[in-house]
């Protein structure tokens, strides 16, 4: 299924002649980042073992509110790893929102269970727990809540669908960090949970994820997987077959110094998206809000614009002054692996044609702010005089 404008996006995203004096993201490594790394150098622990590994799951646990959290690579493989932890394989089915990263269904198709897609409420953009019910079957085993954005899902009322039916409920907080649902940070409600720290997440290791739960024989077997299934006593015997995830120490070093300044990123990220609402508030365009009993942590501060046909015009128009951006998530069950059986989401599919995501890493300067809304109101402006 295509979407309006596909043609003119695809032109945007691989123009090489681009250049961006705004990125779209960028990291903070102004910390401790570079003293740690150092440290692992000098002292050769350059692998997946040494001290800030396990500091920096300790340290993450306590700031998400859970009891366990074990180091990954990258978060797909933490989505993947919480999967195969929960035992969840071919014959199952795994309920997940169609508006998100990929990755999502993705992990899922690995075990050999099949995701199955729900549509997503129009005002949070998150899933829509009246479809997750509808989904469910016989042969459900789990609900991927994903909290697209950095804005919680409906954690009271998935975490009831789940324990209605008895199946495992497994958050993706890729691009939560920081958020929080009625006071609780999410990763704390599911069975299990997963983190990322791409290079253009809040808290960054470069590549690098994390799993987390409040289960300690999950924390087991995801610790035991992770590790080519290496068996707690016996050296080089392995009595499962697992995976090599491990998180390095540079990495896990490169995150602790992260998660040092973590509440800095995020009242910044908040900040950020209160001076966007304010000085886009006279524009047709509807900034991504805050809904309900929770805390946005704005990974990516995004717009819907009125008319799909808009969308990539101001794209384009943005990029001309210098300024990326990028298009909303492109829905799972329109992806051609997935789009065998014909499916229509259409809050999902409505809220991706209009949706850009703005600079939104917390370093930008007011100036900058002032330049991305100076050139979101020239666009306008000129699209009023040749209307």
């Amino acid at each position: 299924m295509l979407y309006p404008g596909a043609g003119s996006d695809c032109r945007l995203a691989h123009d090489s002649m681009t250049t961006y004096h705004i990125p779209v993201y960028q990291p903070d490594l102004s910390g401790n980042e570079k003293r740690y790394v150092l440290e692992c150098l000098d002292s050769t622990w350059i692998s997946s073992k040494g001290r800030f590994i396990s500091e920096f799951e300790g340290r993450f646990a306590e700031f998400a509110g859970v009891t366990y959290a074990v180091g990954v690579c990258n978060g797909t493989v933490a989505l993947h790893l919480a999967l195969v932890t929960l035992g969840i394989g071919p014959g199952d089915e795994v309920i997940v929102p169609s508006l998100t990263y990929i990755a999502a269904a993705n992990a899922i198709a690995y075990t050999g269970a099949t995701p199955v897609f729900v549509d997503s409420l129009p005002d949070t953009w998150q899933m829509d727990p009246a479809d997750v019910r509808r989904k469910v079957t016989p042969r459900t085993k789990g609900i991927m809540a994903v909290h697209l954005y950095g804005h919680p899902c409906d954690m009271d009322a998935l975490s009831a669908i789940a324990s209605e039916h008895d199946v495992f409920l497994i958050e993706d907080c890729a691009e939560a960090f920081g958020s929080r649902y009625k006071g609780r940070h999410v990763g704390s409600f599911g069975d299990i949970a997963a983190f990322s720290f791409f290079g253009n997440k809040t808290i960054t290791t470069g590549e690098g994820g994390m799993v987390v739960t409040n289960d300690k024989t999950l924390f087991e077997r995801a610790r035991h997987f992770k590790g080519q299934g290496l068996a707690a006593h016996r050296e080089y015997w392995h009595d499962v077959i697992g995976y090599n995830y491990r998180l390095t120490n540079i990495c896990a070093a490169i995150g602790l110094a992260q998660l040092e300044r973590a509440d800095e990123f995020i009242a910044k990220k908040r900040q950020l998206a209160k001076i966007y609402r304010e000085q886009l508030a006279d524009l047709p365009v509807e900034v991504h809000g805050e809904f309900g009993e929770v805390t946005h942590s704005y990974w990516m501060i995004s717009i819907l614009v009125k008319k799909a046909a808009e969308r990539d015009p101001l794209r384009a128009h943005l990029a001309k002054s210098g300024i990326e951006t990028r298009p909303l998530f492109y829905p799972a069950h329109t992806m051609p692996m997935y789009a065998a059986r014909y499916q229509r989401h259409p809050h999902a599919e409505d809220i991706a044609w209009r949706g850009i995501n703005l600079p939104s890493w917390p370093g930008l300067t007011l100036k900058q702010v002032k330049d991305i809304v100076s050139a979101i109101h020239d666009f306008f402006s000129q699209a009023g005089k040749t209307a």
